[in-house]
């Protein structure tokens, strides 16, 4: 009877670290979340100040756009 106990208390006590541990796990996870979450951001602000977000159908437009400045500037001149 007492070595049961003692085997329960252990299994217990295996229960408690393994929950703690499973814990900070997922807290660190959070965090790595959250931080990556955080750079994405970042990027994709960087990308849109550059110019790198565009779809191909608005640098098609950017492009035409230059082309007919383009061709106002050479029929002023």
């Amino acid at each position: 009877m007492e070595e049961e106990k003692v085997n329960l208390r252990l299994d217990a006590d295996v229960q408690k670290l393994e929950a703690e541990r499973l814990r900070k796990g997922k807290a660190k996870a959070e965090e790595d979340l959250d931080s990556l979450k955080t750079d994405y951001k970042k990027l994709c602000l960087s990308m849109r100040t550059v110019g790198l977000g565009k779809t191909s159908e608005q640098w098609r437009e950017k492009i035409q756009e230059e082309k007919n400045k383009a061709d106002r500037w050479e029929k002023k001149f």
